[in-house]
This record gives C-alpha cells, sequence and structure tokens, in this order.
C-alpha cells in the first residue's frame, strides 16, 4: 500500500444484494430481466488458466479495466492476480481502492492535472509520444514516487482486420514509429509497450514479436521491462496455449526483462450473459421484429461497431427451411437499432426471454444510458447457486450523467 497523501481518491461503495434466488444451474426464467449476469465459476475457471501461465512463464498478467472492471468480482480476481493495467485517472483509482495496488498506466495523451492525480496510483506510467515524456518525466522524477516510465512503440503489424480495432497503421496516433525514435533513448524510458492485438490467437503475437524484435530490438538490452499489450485470447476454446508459453518462455531466455501482457477479454470470456424480454413483436412487409427491453447502441455497442453478431441461448443462424424468424430490435429509437434475423425454432411471444451471451468483457464498460433507456442489472450467479443482483440503475443514474 501507498501513502496517496492529498490524492483526493472517490470511494466506491460496497456492493448492497437486492435479490437472491439460490438453485443448481442458472436458470434464465429466474433471472432478472434486462440484466448482465456473470457465472462466478467460469470467471474462476478463466483465473485459474490466467494463472497457471503466469506461474508457468514468469510473465505478469495485468487485468485491463478497459476490458472487465466489474469491481464487484474483485475480491475472488484477487487470488490470482495482482494488479491492472488502466488508462485514465478514474481507472487508476479503481485498481487502488479495489485490488488495493498502484496500476501500470497508458494513455494517449496526459492532462498535467490528470498527471499530478496519477503519480501516487501509478507503478508505471507509458508515454504514447517522446513529446509526452520529455514534458512530463521531470515531474515524475521529481515526485519522489517509485514509477517506472515507458514508451509506447508501433510495430506497425497487426492481424487486425476491423481498422476500428487496429493501431498499427503508419498513421496510427497510437505509438511510435521506429524511425522516430533517437539511436539512444532518452534516460528515463526504463520499459517498451506495443498493443496490436484483439481478440487474437498466439501465432499472431509470435508474428507481433518478430516485427516487434525487427524494429526496436536494439533497445531492448537496455530496457527493465516490456509490455506485450492486450488481446491474447488465452481462455478462448482452442486457443494454443502451449504455444503461448512456450513463446513467453523464449522472449525472457533471450532478453532477461520483465514481460507484462493485459488481456482484457481473456478474464471474462464466455463468463455471463445479457438477459432481455420481447416488448412486442412487429412486422414490415414480411419482417418480424422482436422489440426487445435493451438496446444493441446502448448496451452491446461492439455489434454494431465490431460488428459481430451475438450468439442467442436457443436460437440459430437462419437456413434455407427455417420458419421461425425474427429480426431482434433494441429499445431506443435509433433506426439501426437491430440485429438481422435469428431462428428461434418456435414462435416468439411478449415476455419470452432473449439471452445474449459472452456480454461480460468489454460490453459492460462500453455502456451507455442513450435516450435514458433503463440500464441492465449488474448480477453475479455465485458458485454456491446463489444469484447477487450487486446493482440496480433508476433516474438518479441517467440525470446524474447530466447536466
Amino acid at each position: 500500500m501507498v501513502d496517496i497523501g492529498s490524492a483526493a481518491l472517490y470511494k466506491c461503495s460496497t456492493p448492497v444484494f437486492l435479490s437472491s434466488i439460490s438453485t443448481s444451474r442458472m436458470d434464465y426464467q429466474q433471472l432478472p430481466s434486462p440484466a448482465f449476469v456473470l457465472d462466478e465459476s467460469r470467471l474462476q475457471k478463466n483465473l485459474e488458466l490466467i494463472s497457471h501461465v503466469q506461474s508457468e512463464t514468469g510473465v505478469e498478467i495485468l487485468l485491463a479495466f478497459k476490458g472487465f472492471a466489474m469491481w464487484s468480482t474483485f475480491p475472488l480476481v484477487r487470488e490470482y492476480i495482482r494488479t491492472a493495467t488502466a488508462s485514465s485517472l478514474n481507472e487508476a483509482r479503481l485498481c487502488f481502492e479495489q485490488l488495493h495496488e498502484r496500476a501500470h498506466v497508458y494513455a494517449p495523451a496526459y492532462g498535467s492535472d490528470e498527471l499530478d492525480g496519477l503519480l501516487p496510483l501509478s507503478s508505471h506510467i507509458t508515454f504514447n509520444s517522446l513529446s509526452q515524456f520529455e514534458r512530463f518525466y521531470p515531474r515524475v522524477k521529481a515526485s519522489g514516487m517509485d514509477i517506472s516510465c515507458g514508451l509506447r512503440v508501433n510495430p506497425e503489424y497487426s492481424d487486425v482486420t476491423t481498422d476500428l480495432y487496429n493501431p498499427a497503421s503508419p498513421q496510427s496516433r497510437l505509438g511510435v514509429l521506429h524511425d522516430a525514435l533517437p539511436a539512444t533513448l532518452p534516460e528515463g524510458i526504463e520499459g517498451l509497450h506495443f498493443h496490436v492485438l484483439c481478440e487474437s490467437d498466439s501465432t499472431s503475437l509470435e508474428r507481433t514479436l518478430h516485427a516487434f524484435e525487427k524494429r526496436f530490438g536494439k533497445y531492448l538490452p537496455h530496457m527493465k521491462w516490456v509490455n506485450f499489450g492486450g488481446g491474447h485470447l488465452m481462455t478462448r476454446k482452442g486457443y494454443d496455449v502451449a504455444h503461448l508459453m512456450k513463446l513467453l518462455q523464449q522472449f525472457k531466455t533471450k532478453y532477461p526483462l520483465e514481460v507484462f501482457l493485459e488481456p482484457g477479454s481473456a478474464f471474462a470470456w464466455d463468463t455471463g450473459v445479457l438477459v432481455s424480454e420481447v416488448l412486442d413483436i412487429v412486422q414490415s412487409r414480411g419482417v418480424r421484429t422482436a422489440i426487445l427491453n435493451v438496446s444493441f447502441t446502448a448496451h452491446m455497442p461492439d455489434t454494431l461497431e465490431m460488428p459481430y453478431r451475438p450468439r442467442i441461448v436457443g436460437a440459430k443462424e437462419p437456413g434455407r427451411n427455417s420458419r421461425h424468424l425474427y429480426r431482434l430490435g433494441g429499445c431506443s429509437c435509433l433506426a439501426g437499432d437491430f440485429m438481422e434475423c435469428y431462428d428461434f425454432g418456435r414462435e416468439l411471444k411478449v415476455g419470452d426471454r432473449v439471452v445474449f451471451e459472452d456480454m461480460i468483457h468489454y460490453t459492460m464498460v462500453k455502456t451507455t444510458m442513450f435516450n435514458g433507456v433503463h440500464h441492465p442489472d449488474i448480477a453475479i450467479w455465485r458458485r454456491n447457486g446463489q444469484l447477487d443482483v450487486v446493482r440496480r440503475f433508476d433516474y438518479s443514474d441517467y440525470s446524474g450523467r447530466l447536466s
């Protein structure tokens, strides 16, 4: 623990458990709607795998709050990992208050006041440019805090095909290109950080490491650490965990550095659902739309941004002989707030549950209150079969974001 001095931290309140349902397995009909529901046993399984990778390779895996910041689960998370990566002062505060550790911090740019707030909350600060490092490193050094500074670099390689999620283009604002760096890095830069993956496999990391070493390998003998960023989806079924561990071990043998990984999706991958309910069924020129009490744009924005089609319990993709096709409409007034048809294999009716799978990582942290639509509850299906609703939202949450 560190003395945060005059840094005024906002205290996060303890979750209030609003309802309790006990059963041996998750029964979607008993779950509140709308609600994000995390399965605690699935989260523990992911944490066990992540912990295994850490112990076998000697790397440190950091929880990335931009992918998963459900702090009511942190008592369990703390049993397996030590700290997190933060991209803002708010995230750094959350790390300090709920994980009880200082954060590894990176942001595309820091404001002067924000940096002052970050100093007592950070163990590592990565700068996105040499100009930001040169501006703020004297202040970091003068703070007397034990903070290691690093620089984000751009390896100019990524397997990510969606431009919105690809930071590795030569014109990217994220990270410094190799030809923009001096032959010797400025004193005070102790680490290098890249982040070019997105829900990727270990072969993508292997190719990325080749590009990283080709462009920045000459600096590594002078570094104390390197951060491989996020996107390592080691908890996905079929991921070659053995290959990942081999890559990490080989790198650490070649370069005796501290190595950090900060996957966001891997922690909460396939750990829970978004439970919704059919409010109405409308038909227009042969297309039936089941309007739900959730919104794609407000509650599942990645389905429109990435884009991807979420999996739905009891539904499948349309086929030649599909008879029970329903487009799914969100409850906001945005015209594009919908998903094209799924085959439910039966007639839907008002009051039926529609349950979206794998809706805990990234989805929850990106929700909005657009249109003032009701925000889903947040709940945990405990390992003992008890449902705890840890957060409910009301008008004050909506009005408090405005003025």
